[in-house]
């Protein structure tokens, strides 16, 4: 591959050659991947090199935008995961999840947006479907009262419990416990 040929590649941030070489910046000792969508440096400035390691020795530290250090660097795969971690591990604590959403460095809106393109469905939508696959766990296995369930499922109040309970059930918590135990699920 000739240097003009890697040129078009840098100019055109053509993922396509990520990883085949890496080109850094001579004025910032900064090595990026083909890709990277950095403002393009001039031509004259550009050196380019077949590997992380090569880039490395020659004193050139990684680009904290594309990150050519990492052998796979999928930021908007990452946010989502990320997102859909913190609501598996605070869907019953509210306000603890608000405040690790708020660490993620990112707006309300694009959050929402990567996790449906990641997901199928709005972080919204799947805190829903976590609490309420909590709520009948402890429906059929515990003896806790319904308002306990809700509060301890994240609710904040039992009509709100009931009403999202009845939409993605079709049935009340009472119902559906009673039902439960009718066919012998209770632990």
């Amino acid at each position: 591959m000739t240097d003009d040929q890697k040129w078009k590649a840098v100019s055109e941030n053509d993922k396509n050659y990520d990883g085949i070489f890496f080109y850094g910046v001579k004025s910032t000792k900064i090595f990026c991947r083909p890709s990277c969508k950095s403002k393009l440096p001039l031509k004259k400035n550009v050196v380019y090199f077949e590997s992380r390691e090569k880039a490395e020795q020659a004193d050139y530290h990684y680009c904290k935008r594309c990150r050519p250090d990492l052998l796979e660097y999928q930021p908007i795969k990452d946010i989502a995961e990320k997102v859909k971690l913190l609501l598996n591990k605070y869907f019953t604590e509210q306000q603890k999840l608000m405040e690790e959403f708020g660490q993620l460095g990112i707006s309300q809106h694009r959050m929402v947006t990567i996790f449906k393109e990641r997901y199928g469905m709005t972080p919204k939508e799947y805190y829903d479907t976590l609490r309420i696959e909590e709520a009948k766990k402890k429906l059929a296995a515990t003896d806790d009262t319904i308002m306990d369930i809700a509060y301890d499922v994240g609710f904040q109040s039992l009509s709100a419990f009931y009403k999202l309970f009845r939409k993605k059930m079709d049935i009340s918590p009472s119902k559906y416990r009673k039902k439960e135990i009718k066919n012998g699920i209770r632990l």
